[in-house]
Order: C-alpha cells, then sequence, then structure tokens
C-alpha cells in the first residue's frame, strides 16, 4: 500500500543535507550556523565602513567647530618642528653663496635686480630704516597668529581649511630651506648690500648680530616673511567684510615686500618662492576639502537642526538656494 520505508528515510535526508545556496540544513549542523555568522559579520563590516567613510566625507566638506586646546597644542609643536628643523640644517657656506650668485644673475638676466639701490637708499633714512627692521622682527608672527585667531573665532566653519594651507606652505619651505640654501644679499660675498640690523644696532633679528649664532643663516628661499603675508592678506581681503580692512589686507604683503627688499634679508625671487609654496598649500587644501578654503561655510555644519538662513559667500551662484545656518 504504501512506499518502504527506507525510501523515505534516503528522501528526508536529501532534502535537509543540501540547500539551494550551498549550506548545510538543520539546527544542529555547524557549517550552516558558521556561514550565516561570517555571512553577518561580513555585512556589519561593510555598514560599519560605509558610515565611516560618511562621516569622513562630511567632515571634509563641512569641518566641525575646531577645538581651542588642540588647535593651540597644533600650533605649538608644529612651530618647535619648524624652528628645529629649519635651525638644524647644516649652514653650508659655499653652496649658500654660489647659489645667491646664481639667483644674483638671474634677477639681472630678467632686469629685476634693484635690491641693492633699493636698500642703500632706505639705509641714508634712519628712521624709516629702523622702522622696517623692527616691522620685520615682529610683525611676521603677530600678524600671521591675530589672522589665525580672527578666522578661529569668526569663520570656525573655514579655519581647518585655511589652517591648512598655512601649515602645507610652511613644511614646503622647510624643503626649500634644506634642499637649496641661500646666503640672503646682506651676506652675500661682494654683494655691497649693507646690513641694516647691524649698522643701525636694532633689536630683535634672529639672523644678525648676537642671534645669528642660534638661527640658520641660509634659510631665505623660500621666503616665509612672504609667504605667511600672502596668507594673512588674502584671508583678510576674501572674508571680512569691511572694504578698509581688505585693503590693509591686500597691502600687508606688499609692505613685507618692500621691507624684505630695503633690509637685505630677501632677493626679490626669495619672494617669487614664497608666494608658489602658498599656491601649492591653498591647492592641498582645495584637494583635501574639495572647496577653496574661503568657500567652505562660515559656520560647521550639524546634521540635524535649522536656523536662521545665512547669506551666500561672496561671488556664490545666485541660483543656488540659500542654505540654513544650522547647516553652514
Amino acid at each position: 500500500m504504501g512506499e518502504p520505508t527506507e525510501i523515505h528515510a534516503a528522501g528526508a535526508q536529501r532534502t535537509g543535507a543540501v540547500r539551494p545556496d550551498g549550506s548545510v540544513a538543520g539546527p544542529d549542523t555547524p557549517g550552516g550556523d558558521r556561514r550565516g555568522g561570517a555571512g553577518r559579520d561580513g555585512a556589519g563590516r561593510t555598514a560599519a565602513a560605509r558610515t565611516l567613510r560618511e562621516r569622513v566625507g562630511h567632515q571634509r566638506r563641512f569641518p566641525g567647530r575646531p577645538r581651542l586646546w588642540f588647535e593651540l597644542l597644533l600650533i605649538g609643536v608644529s612651530y618647535w618642528v619648524y624652528s628645529l628643523v629649519r635651525n638644524a640644517v647644516p649652514e653650508q657656506a659655499r653652496t649658500a653663496q654660489r647659489n645667491a650668485s646664481r639667483i644674483w644673475g638671474l634677477e639681472h638676466h630678467l632686469g629685476v635686480a634693484v635690491e641693492r639701490g633699493f636698500n642703500h637708499a632706505v639705509d641714508s633714512v634712519t628712521w624709516l630704516v629702523t622702522g622696517m627692521n623692527y616691522y620685520y622682527a615682529t610683525l611676521h608672527f603677530i600678524v600671521t597668529i591675530a589672522v589665525l585667531v580672527w578666522v578661529f573665532r569668526l569663520h570656525p566653519g573655514r579655519y581647518a581649511a585655511v589652517r591648512t594651507a598655512l601649515f602645507t606652505t610652511t613644511g614646503i619651505a622647510l624643503v626649500g630651506f634644506y634642499f637649496f640654501p641661500l646666503a640672503p644679499p646682506r651676506l652675500m660675498t661682494g654683494g655691497g648690500f649693507v646690513d641694516t640690523v647691524a649698522v643701525h644696532h636694532t633689536w630683535g633679528s634672529m639672523a644678525s648680530g648676537d642671534m645669528a649664532h642660534v638661527s640658520n643663516q641660509y634659510a631665505a628661499m623660500p621666503s616665509m616673511h612672504i609667504g605667511w603675508s600672502l596668507w594673512c592678506g588674502l584671508t583678510i581681503a576674501f572674508l571680512t567684510r569691511h572694504r578698509w580692512l581688505r585693503v590693509l589686507g591686500l597691502l600687508y604683503p606688499l609692505a613685507t615686500l618692500t621691507v624684505i627688499v630695503a633690509t637685505a634679508n630677501h632677493f626679490f625671487m626669495d619672494a617669487v618662492g614664497g608666494a608658489a609654496c602658498l599656491g601649492v598649500g591653498f591647492t592641498a587644501s582645495r584637494l583635501l576639502y574639495h572647496r577653496w578654503a574661503f568657500r567652505l561655510p562660515q559656520l560647521p555644519h550639524h546634521r540635524h537642526g535649522a536656523g536662521a538662513v545665512l547669506p551666500r559667500p561672496a561671488g556664490e551662484d545666485a541660483e543656488q538656494p540659500k542654505v540654513p545656518a544650522a547647516s553652514r
């Protein structure tokens, strides 16, 4: 009447042995549990990696509010490393003098070798050259730090990108100091330049007088006086709403260029090198944050919440919709 018991048993074993996905059936089958657990673990890792990528991408497009303690630590450590590396470079006098002669010869070829005449003209006006000596020794740091603080307080959404441009510029300069030692005009053999700090006995220079022995004399190419002052000037000009501050911002690197040439601390070509380093610094910031530093939102971005509408950055496409304050 019915089928043999052996046939039913064989069919049951075949049905329970293999599933369509290839896993072994049955709650007591170890292989099936392991396969399922591995799949869940893999899915979990994939989801975690996706979440991490999303967070990193969000932070790159919308940097968060900078932390004061971290920024102070970063600036302190970075400046310590900068000073250590800059002053630890061997003072290769012969190479530095040879490079100075090449730079001076290149400027003569280009018709821009006017530094010596300008240096002598300014040196004849004591009050003017004294003021320039103090300008060179102090404003380089004071203005840069002041602009950093200003951006930190009023433009926190842009601070990380702006700071990255400055730090990258300085890092590239260290490479230049090491691989291209250069005697500044005031130290160039046979150059006929006046070392205004030494002659007028002004205070503050790390490259002349009593302080010369603790500073690398040949870290002149590129000029970080130009790199940093141009960074300050552009940052002020792009981010301030006051026209008079924009004018001052643009005049600051021009005044710095005048000072470094008048005091015989740099050639014009050193200034070109400093500007080129800054260009690389802003480009690196652009690649990291997907937008130019000055185009990022003024305020840190928050995923949730809404607020008052903020005005768009200057120059932004008028067709773009306004963004809530909590999103900028």
